[in-house]
């Protein structure tokens, strides 16, 4: 995740993935990131995992899934700080809540969140 973090490109890649909309694919590359991660980088890497596999099961049309899976997702990621992981985790957050509103409300939900660099 740093320069010198576990698992670098590995991460960046999982991220392309995920704004691809390629959920399931995303899941699973920084799920190997996650593996290779300890310490406070652990639980945001989780959280990720978490957001990526909440967002595949709505598009196979598993609501309930995907709501259990933002919670999750959102509790993991919010002990961070806005930007976070070369992330703009503040604005991804924002868009976890705006779509667990929408999965309790039952009305669609907003576009799908996008994993934004917090510097180019």
């Amino acid at each position: 995740m740093s320069e010198s973090g576990i698992g670098c490109q590995t991460y960046w890649t999982g991220i392309e993935l995920f704004n691809d909309s390629r959920f399931f694919d995303a899941h699973e590359v920084l799920e190997d990131v996650w593996r290779e991660t300890s310490g406070p980088e652990k639980s945001f890497l989780q959280g990720l995992v978490q957001l990526a596999v909440a967002l595949h099961h709505h598009s196979t049309g598993n609501s309930l899934g995907a709501g259990s899976l933002l919670t999750k997702a959102h509790r993991n990621l919010s002990g961070y700080p806005p930007e976070f992981g070369g992330i703009r985790l503040g604005a991804l957050l924002r868009a976890v809540s705006a779509w667990q509103r929408a999965l309790e409300q039952g009305v669609p939900p907003p576009p799908l969140p996008r994993v934004e660099a917090a510097r180019c």
